[in-house]
């Protein structure tokens, strides 16, 4: 256990920040694989944009990388191509 005052409030932020970045990752993961369960192709394109905006938002705030954002957005728009 820590023995700075400073030390011990820093493993509570650090435990804080943690649980919502995780809660906020696995948030976008389920989502990108209910995407990706999509077989309409009109449904698909509905909700790209939506999902796009949230990984956008999730890069900004470091919790994904921007360059994960990036491939996954890709990824996903070349699925809406295949579909239809």
């Amino acid at each position: 256990m820590a023995n700075h005052k400073s030390s011990i409030k820093r493993i509570r932020q650090t435990n804080a920040r943690r649980l919502h970045n995780r809660y906020y990752a696995k948030t976008a993961r389920n989502a990108v694989r209910r995407f990706r369960a999509l077989t309409d192709a009109a449904e698909a394109r509905a909700a790209l944009p939506q999902l796009s905006s949230m990984l956008d938002r999730l890069a900004g705030k470091n919790i994904i990388h921007k360059n994960k954002a990036a491939n996954l957005k890709s990824k996903l728009a070349k699925q809406i191509a295949r579909l239809g």
